[in-house]
């Protein structure tokens, strides 16, 4: 039986390991914060010097510890001022202890913080949150379980320390000899009985701790994310209001819209890697629609406007308020914007309920108000009685309708909505569109809404701007937009699948080149005539030809593509194709049509509509 007095080791372990716990916790957690927004040239250097305790022999790290702190090292000199000294004593041990789990913790925090999703920080700026509190509230809680993970290794790493440990601190036994020098020197005196105690001692105490955080992190998960089974039904409407009803129940702030006749003006420039974004606009009172493809920069201009994104130069203006001005040096922090951001991935506090989602942003409120508008929100988007669910408890279009509401409970003079339908199917996207449409009805303030969908654009905004390339190529009326684009791209984006070069011939009349048509045409002939084209849905296709229609010509089918209620005809004019690309125009029909005509000898004649015929420019 080891008498008490041997158990020293274990009270020396434990408290410097506990202590260098609790060091390299704080420091870690700091430094990985700091290193997280840090985008400095010195980046990678720091990042190696953090880490070096790791990769370096310990007999090296306690080598260069000893320089530092001994007698002729710079702070050993200003110890001995104060008639004070670290080396062979049991603080040198916490040194060490320190020194060399700091690593551990640090990439352990650097980790978890990396793998919060980046759109949860920038939605709680945009919903007020200072920086400080979208740390303690979104940042930390997300990365429990990472840091927990780092202590507990970082705690396993300082109870183990050796090497370093006997460079700074000795083995003096009551005094600085831990657990791991207890091993080794009843080793080397062939106490081999003692030596298995403290390995089964310090191996218990390290896996026991890994185990307890391991089954923690399970029951965290299990809490946050959820399980099976748990996911309501898709259902966008709730039994228990009418839409129409609980939207009367939103109450706006007037005074917050004391300007709003100003609107939103935005003139920004931003150099990205694919691309520089140049865009100019205004959008009053109304939901503006910005529509283009992938990558032309239609949701980098919603991050400028949020102020989650920098533009290089140029100025935003949101009635009256400068947001932005790159000549000036003004860039309101984006708690201070007044503009609630809505992702398309909806970002959702996931340790939060849907309550807590709705009040992130009303954080200076009386509880009472808080409360009252929360049950509003609620109310407003057909979700009463769910507050305290969870995210993950929520089916799709409800966490699309909860991430509305918290963006609108703050009461935000611009709501920028991102793709908000993409994650949802068809038949929950026609429903989720027809409520935000009565939802935005009684918004007094400038929405813009982001999406590539041109029919989801046509159906929710009065006014679109098409973008391409990072630049703004037509701002009009949808009506506008769509009936007469104005260039190739344009009818593009706009779903124009039909188009030729073009030349006139005439003040109605037009040569269409790559189909080696001509056609009569009833819009004014333009200036810079480049190119004619027609949408696919508005040529009409014929078994027989009409003497009394114009603009029908002959044509034989290529191929066909099949929808469930459309047939796409790829027809080739005055000639039969010789393979399946070998066509010049797309047709769609509804199948009925193409039931009477598919059994019909060729050819079959294509009809141009001359008020369907679209005229660009270059």
């Amino acid at each position: 039986m080891i008498m008490t007095a041997d158990l020293s080791p274990l009270w020396i372990s434990l408290k410097t390991a506990g202590l260098a716990t609790i060091a390299t916790f704080f420091t870690g957690i700091a430094a990985a914060y700091w290193m997280l927004g840090y985008r400095g040239r010195w980046k990678s250097v720091i990042e190696g010097i953090l880490v070096s305790p790791l990769i370096l022999p310990p007999t090296v790290v306690g080598f260069l510890l000893l320089l530092l702190f001994g007698k002729h090292g710079p702070l050993g000199q200003l110890m001995t001022q104060f008639n004070f000294t670290v080396i062979f004593t049991w603080y040198a041990a916490v040194i060490t202890a320190t020194v060399v789990s700091f690593p551990l913790m640090y990439k352990t925090a650097l980790g978890a913080f990396e793998q919060v999703d980046s759109s949860l920080l920038q939605v709680a700026q945009t919903l007020g949150a200072s920086k400080k509190r979208i740390f303690w509230r979104v940042l930390l809680p997300l990365s429990i379980p990472g840091i927990l993970a780092g202590t507990t290794l970082a705690f396993a790493r300082a109870l183990g320390e050796f090497g370093a440990t006997l460079m700074l601190a000795g083995n003096i036994p009551g005094q600085t000899q831990t657990i791991p020098m207890a091993i080794y020197f009843a080793v080397e005196a062939g106490a081999m009985n003692e030596a298995w105690l403290w390995v089964i001692v310090i191996m218990t105490i390290s896996l026991t701790g890994i185990i307890a955080v391991n089954l923690w992190q399970k029951q965290y998960e299990k809490r946050v994310k959820g399980r099976p089974g748990l996911v309501e039904s898709d259902d966008p409407v709730d039994r228990g209001g009418r839409g129409t009803e609980s939207a009367k129940l939103l109450q706006w702030n007037k005074s917050q819209l004391a300007n709003s006749q100003e609107g939103l003006q935005v003139e920004i420039q931003k150099q990205l890697s694919s691309f520089s974004l140049d865009t100019a606009f205004t959008a009053k009172q109304e939901t503006l629609g910005i529509l283009g493809g992938s990558g032309s920069g239609k949701s980098m201009t919603l991050r400028c406007i949020a102020g989650v994104e920098t533009p290089t130069s140029g100025r935003i203006v949101l009635n009256g308020q400068t947001l932005f001005d790159a000549e000036k040096g003004i860039n309101l922090p984006s708690h201070q914007r007044k503009v609630s951001l809505v992702f398309q991935n909806y970002a959702l506090f996931p340790h939060m309920t849907v309550a807590q989602n709705i009040a992130f942003g009303l954080q200076k409120l009386p509880q009472s108000i808080r409360s009252q508008r929360i049950k509003q929100q609620l109310a407003l988007v057909q979700l009463s009685g769910m507050g305290d669910r969870y995210p993950h408890q929520l089916s799709g279009g409800q966490q699309q309708r909860v991430a509305l509401a918290r963006a609108l409970a703050t009461e935000p003079e611009a709501l920028l909505l991102d793709e908000p339908f993409s994650a949802l199917d068809t038949h929950l996207r026609s429903q989720m569109e027809r409520q935000l449409v009565e939802t935005l009805a009684t918004y007094p303030g400038v929405t813009l809404f982001v999406t590539h969908n041109l029919e989801e654009a046509y159906r929710v905004c009065e006014k679109l701007m098409v973008m391409s390339g990072g630049k703004p190529i037509a701002f009009d009326s949808k009506h506008h937009i769509f009936e007469h684009p104005r260039t190739v791209r344009v009818a593009q984006l706009t779903g124009c699948k039909n188009f030729s070069r073009a030349v006139a011939i005439g003040s109605d009349c037009v040569k269409a080149i790559d189909w080696d048509v001509s056609l009569e045409v009833t819009e004014p002939m333009p200036d810079r005539l480049a190119d004619i084209g027609i949408r696919a849905h508005q040529l009409s296709v014929m078994s027989e030809p009409d003497p009394n229609l114009n603009n029908t010509f002959p044509c034989w089918l290529a191929s066909t593509s099949e929808t469930p209620h459309r047939m796409t005809l790829f027809l080739k004019f005055n000639a039969e194709p010789t393979g399946l690309q070998d066509y010049h125009v797309q047709a769609e029909i509804f199948k009925q049509k193409w039931r009477m005509l598919k059994d019909q000898p060729f050819p079959w004649y294509v009809r141009f509509d001359p008020i369907s015929l679209i005229l660009m420019v270059e």
